[in-house]
């Protein structure tokens, strides 16, 4: 037998063993920004994923307990910011603060949405469904236009930003 291997049934005696086990999985970090009446509000998000191509539909799940919740999940239009490999500060703030953003950080499009234009890219949104997700929803957006520059992504690993080096 592998003595290296942990085995779990996921449920509330196991739930940080299962945070780990899903830690384990790298993934991208973004940054979801929506207007609201008291203005722009952010939010981090690793759950970002592409759907389809046709329709362009990507999606992201924001918590249900997030105090930032409900202005996502109600929002009609908002946008998905990818970050690049030296924007982890910038990804700290927003997870501290939702309105962080100081004059000049911001445009907004048409719409009224909050673009951070140094992002590695981003898609502008209109909400297409929500979707029950136990502790989450998830957030369907058809994608309207997309802004992209070259440039590394930041990643996220076991609670740690990092880069990406290529195998060859």
């Amino acid at each position: 037998m592998d003595t290296d291997h942990q085995t779990f049934t996921p449920g509330p005696e196991t739930q940080r063993a299962f945070r780990d086990a899903l830690g384990r999985f790298a993934t991208g970090v973004t940054i979801v920004t929506t207007q609201t009446q008291d203005g722009p509000i952010a939010i981090t998000a690793n759950s970002f994923a592409s759907l389809s191509l046709d329709p362009p539909l990507v999606l992201w799940s924001p918590a249900k307990a997030s105090a930032r919740f409900r202005p996502f999940a109600e929002a009609k239009h908002f946008a998905i910011h990818v970050l690049a490999a030296d924007q982890a500060a910038l990804c700290s703030e927003v997870a501290k603060d939702a309105r962080r953003f100081r004059p000049g950080d911001l445009t907004e499009n048409e719409r009224g949405v909050p673009l951070i234009e140094s992002a590695l890219a981003h898609f502008e949104c209109a909400r297409d469904a929500v979707h029950d997700g136990g502790d989450h929803v998830i957030v369907v957006g058809r994608v309207e236009r997309v802004r992209m520059r070259e440039g590394e992504p930041l990643l996220f690993l076991q609670g740690q930003f990092g880069g990406f080096r290529a195998l060859g």
